[in-house]
């Protein structure tokens, strides 16, 4: 894919986290439901401040306008007086400076490289965990680390339907431990508030070197399934789904032809893990799916240690096959 285009889609790319959605649009046609459906149910739940910051890094219309005037500020501060540069525009000027920082790019695992991985895993029978860190999960470590409590609260009104209830350094520091033992680790591409700067910030708060870990996007679930993967990753296996949405989401994939073995349902949150990974340990699977907000990281990373099994941290991707919204393939 050409380079503008691929950066096209990457800002059209909505809101994180762990897929909470960020308009998706690799693949989909022009006015299918996915992504507008995708984002309604999303705005039930996220709101609020979530909202606004989402907005800092919009690159479409009025936000693109926000964005061309702060960079151009910015490329005005580092040109000498009484100099100008007028025959480059602000994007010429940064994909100069960002083609002369190519030597310390850090490359994240593409959905076809992940997909062999995951792949590989499952024909060797080894343990592997995709967990995906989004802002939920950036606001439950930043607590006490990067921001205040306080200030937590007030950009993560969403948090407790996520699963954490703020304060909860536990909660924080169980995240930490899973990012730190998981296979791979999704974090966010944009850098916008709450996103990659604050994953970065919240990983050396917490000696969490991102050299030492094997990185992906944190939309790669929506990637691996506009690639077609996710049939292939469960095509022939038995497979376990883990969360809210997990009995509608095992009837959608049974219906498509997926051996799903056993449901784990409810997740309440990160609080309710231990009592879930007792379920979990008792069935029998070779994959498990599992959609359980912040818990989701803490599941996935744990079902892969303790159990020897992949597991694969499946986010909002269930709503939106559950609802059609991304037919099954």
């Amino acid at each position: 894919m050409p380079f503008k285009r691929k950066g096209r889609l990457r800002r059209k790319a909505l809101r994180n986290s762990r897929g909470r959605t960020r308009s998706l649009t690799a693949g989909v046609k022009s006015g299918d439901s996915f992504n507008e459906g995708y984002n309604t149910g999303y705005n039930k739940g996220y709101n609020g401040g979530h909202e606004e910051g989402y907005r800092q890094g919009k690159y479409d219309g009025e936000g693109r306008n926000e964005w061309r005037d702060g960079v151009d500020g910015l490329i005005d501060s580092f040109i000498p007086e009484y100099e100008i540069l007028p025959d480059f525009t602000a994007e010429q000027i940064v994909a100069a400076g960002v083609e002369h920082l190519r030597p310390h790019f850090r490359h994240m695992l593409t959905p076809d490289e992940l997909a062999g991985r995951i792949l590989h895993a499952l024909d060797t029978r080894s343990p592997f965990s995709l967990v995906r860190i989004g802002d939920g999960e950036l606001l439950t470590l930043a607590q006490g680390s990067v921001l205040s409590v306080e200030q937590v609260k007030e950009q993560g009104p969403f948090l407790g339907y996520a699963g954490v209830d703020v304060p909860d350094f536990d909660a924080r520091d169980q995240v930490k431990e899973a990012i730190k033992q998981a296979t791979v680790v999704g974090i966010p591409k944009l850098r916008v508030r709450n996103f990659q700067p604050l994953a970065l910030a919240v990983f050396n708060a917490h000696g969490i070197g991102y050299g030492s870990v094997t990185l992906t996007d944190s939309l790669i679930n929506y990637y691996l399934y506009h690639a077609g993967h996710i049939s292939r990753i469960v095509g022939g296996r038995r497979v376990l789904i883990a969360g809210m949405l997990a009995e509608p989401l095992a009837d959608y994939m049974r219906q498509n032809g997926v051996n799903v073995v056993a449901t784990v349902s409810p997740v309440e949150g990160v609080k309710d893990v231990p009592r879930v990974m007792e379920e979990i340990a008792a069935r029998d699977f070779d994959i498990a799916l599992v959609a359980a907000g912040v818990a989701a990281v803490l599941l996935s990373q744990r079902i892969a240690t303790e159990l020897g099994k992949v597991a694969i941290d499946f986010g909002h991707l269930a709503n939106s096959m559950i609802k059609g919204e991304a037919p099954f393939k």
